[in-house]
């Protein structure tokens, strides 16, 4: 899944989200307690997730929050249990 997050140590971290976030490579210390959401919540294939920047030193990530149901899973998953509970134990 591609991201517009951009490690880099040759530019300034920058915000310029829903297009590019220019980060650290490597988180710091004030990451712990200075990060914050950036954006909504994004579905990307099977996946909703969301990026969060730090305040202070600017380092970025996405964030996975939960994994999209497969619809023709659940569809047969739905279906068996239809048939077993219609047709008792």
């Amino acid at each position: 899944m591609p991201t517009i997050v951009e490690y880099t140590t040759h530019k300034k971290p920058e915000n310029r989200f829903p297009d590019r976030i220019i980060s650290p490579p490597q988180s710091g210390p004030c990451c712990f307690t200075d990060m914050e959401d950036i954006g909504e919540s994004q579905k990307g294939g099977r996946w909703v997730f969301r990026y969060k920047r730090c305040r202070k030193c600017g380092f970025a990530l996405r964030v996975i929050l939960r994994e999209v149901p497969d619809a023709v899973l659940v569809a047969d998953l739905q279906k068996s249990f239809r048939r077993a509970f219609t047709r008792g134990f």
